[in-house]
């Protein structure tokens, strides 16, 4: 019996100790409590409502009258109701749109997205005390997507800022913002990704979460689990409209420098090196004699940019810029976009299966790109590669501000499809060599390689791109 009531304790002692354990390990490796972080930064988080006024026109069409009918007649109070007896004239509305924003100096300094505000008439801020009091605009920044706001107010809470460069890709993350309205709203979730490069947003390496975002987030904090802002919540990727699983952030550091320019001068100033880039593909980078895909190719350079006078040509791969490496295409422009105006920089480009440094002083990034445009002229065609071309006037070359090519007119089953070549598309080198005649372009094509891939640049509306042509090895 003693023997049986020891077996027991012990058995019990034992179940405690394992219990405990699991407890333990459940506090370390569980999900985080984000109370202490929402209870010390949420009222340094606004919500940001906005009105803006809008012109429609209305009424019955020009030189259309309502014609005498009985006024209790259901025609007549048909077209009284409709178009009120009026012909076209404009009415005015407001509508409004809801946002997000934080407080970054105690005396009113507020940031949100460039889209919240744009256009607004009128801005109310919304603090976390329940006072509401009118902001203007210090400086907005379409390109980053962030703006600064100013709303006249002393000791108010502020955020702490962060670093986006020391997130890592997993890092738990929390966002605080008015989702459809509904002020202080807590969502969180796991970095997915750093560096994203979105359509039409060349400026800012996104940081991608899992963190639930909808309409009224914009322009509103990114904390990490040391309750520090790392990022702005700036847009999502949906379907139909609302949070799937895919929400972008404004890094930190891209937003601060943004905001510093905007305080100190109302506007931002960008570093710009005056090409066209593209990223390099296995394809091309086996054309180029790269081991592996990376860096960015140079496409075009424009007349009048800072690589003009440097040792740069179209080709070139830059693999690094100012010391960062550039991984891909879509890495350096946010890289050459925080670089101060005037300040020199070197590049290691890749040019003809050689490495070598170059310098090149940074130039200001010019508000408007110029448009490819393009004309009819006389045809010249030939079935080389399985493409009908024309020869360019001299007219039509400078309006697409280029010096040779070949206009695509048609494409046959052949490498040049293969390759990707539309209709409509200028070719101007292939693997180095400037095509600007018919017979030049045959006689360039005799001597590619079979089998093996060769680069070939084309010109198309968008801007100049490079594509991998593979020749038919016709020994098979």
């Amino acid at each position: 019996m003693f023997q049986k009531t020891k077996l027991l304790s012990f058995l019990y002692v034992f179940a405690l100790i394992y219990v405990a354990t699991l407890s333990v390990a459940s506090a370390d490796h569980g999900l985080p409590d984000f109370t202490k972080l929402v209870e010390s930064n949420s009222n340094a988080v606004v919500n940001i409502s906005t009105t803006k006024q809008q012109t429609v026109r209305s009424g019955l069409p020009p030189n259309v009258e309502i014609p005498d009918l009985p006024q209790d007649g259901p025609l007549g109070d048909f077209l009284e109701k409709f178009f009120g007896g009026q012909g076209p004239h404009e009415e005015h509305f407001n509508s409004r749109s809801l946002g997000s924003g934080f407080i970054v100096s105690d005396d009113g300094y507020v940031v949100t997205n460039h889209h919240v505000v744009k256009g607004a008439d009128e801005i109310i801020v919304k603090l976390g005390d329940r006072r509401q009091l009118e902001a203007k605009i210090i400086g907005s920044d379409p390109r980053s997507d962030i703006a600064l706001l100013k709303i006249d107010a002393n000791d108010l809470p502020v955020v702490k800022l962060g670093s986006a460069k020391e997130l890592k890709v997993g890092q738990w993350v929390l966002a605080i913002g008015s989702p459809f309205g509904f002020d202080h709203s807590v969502t969180s979730g796991i970095v997915s990704a750093k560096g994203r490069s979105l359509p039409n947003e060349n400026y800012v390496p996104f940081i991608q979460t899992d963190v639930a975002i909808n309409p009224g987030n914009s322009g509103g904090p990114l904390f990490n689990l040391d309750g520090e802002v790392v990022g702005i919540n700036s847009q999502i990727y949906s379907r139909t409209g609302g949070f799937m699983g895919l929400s972008f952030a404004i890094p930190v550091e891209v937003a601060m420098d943004v905001i510093d320019q905007l305080r100190d001068h109302g506007y931002v100033s960008r570093g710009w090196l005056g090409v066209y880039i593209q990223e390099v593909t296995r394809e091309l980078a086996e054309s180029f004699g790269m081991e592996k895909p990376m860096g960015a190719l140079v496409a075009k350079i424009m007349d009048g940019s800072p690589v003009e006078d440097a040792d740069i040509k179209v080709g070139d791969v830059i693999l690094n810029f100012n010391g960062q490496d550039v991984t891909s295409s879509a890495s350096l422009p946010p890289m050459v976009g925080r670089v101060r105006v005037g300040e020199e920089v070197k590049l290691k480009i890749m040019r003809d299966s050689k490495i070598k440094t170059v310098e090149v002083k940074i130039g200001q990034l010019p508000d408007t790109d110029r448009p490819i445009v393009s004309d009819k002229a006389e045809k010249t065609s030939d079935g080389v590669l399985g493409l009908d071309v024309r020869v360019l006037t001299k007219d039509e070359l400078e309006k697409m501000e280029l010096s040779h090519g070949l206009q695509v007119i048609g494409v046959l089953d052949g490498p040049a499809k293969a390759a990707g070549i539309r209709k409509g598309d200028v070719l101007q080198l292939i693997n180095g060599e400037k095509i600007e005649t018919v017979k030049q372009l045959k006689e360039v094509v005799e001597k590619l390689p079979q089998g093996k891939f060769a680069s070939i640049l084309i010109q198309r509306r968008q801007g100049p791109q490079f594509l991998a042509l593979k020749m038919p090895n016709t020994e098979e």
